[in-house]
């Protein structure tokens, strides 16, 4: 009988302990994602394709200098467009910010209608990428050669 108790005290204190180490990991602060900030040469340009193609919302930006745009691209995040670039560069592939759509041949179809083109995984041409989960993706270049991922991915 007093084994059994011991066990039991010993049961208790090593999933008390276990809790406690799990609770205190839930404490330690972490860095959250504020904004993703791009330096554009045209920002009406840049605002026309981001509110134009992805139907993004503005939300307010402090400086009202006619050199920023910001918009809201997720629940506390926010994309900050930025004029003062000198030219647009050219930037990999892997390099990108992605944002999903409902139907990535609906947005091909925007793409054809506005005589945009894009590319795959592998940048060839035109065509769209089927990843091993089942989700389609496609990149696209804004104005100033920053790629986006495109994809149907549901979360």
């Amino acid at each position: 009988m007093k084994t059994v108790r011991l066990a039991m005290i010993g049961l208790v204190i090593l999933l008390s302990s276990n809790i406690l180490v799990a609770q205190s990991g839930q404490n330690k602060p972490k860095a959250v994602l504020n904004h993703v900030a791009i330096f554009v040469v045209d920002l009406q340009k840049s605002m026309a394709f981001y509110s134009g193609f992805f139907q993004l919302d503005t939300i307010p930006e402090p400086f009202h200098d006619g050199k920023h745009a910001w918009y809201s691209i997720a629940p506390g995040v926010a994309l900050h467009v930025i004029q003062g670039a000198d030219s647009p560069k050219a930037y990999f592939l892997n390099n990108h910010m992605c944002f999903s759509v409902p139907s990535v041949e609906k947005f091909v179809e925007k793409l054809k209608t506005a005589h945009m083109g894009w590319v795959n995984a592998k940048a060839e041409p035109g065509v769209i990428t089927t990843r091993v989960d089942g989700v389609k993706q496609i990149w696209v270049n804004d104005p100033d050669g920053y790629f986006i991922e495109v994809n149907d991915a549901k979360f």
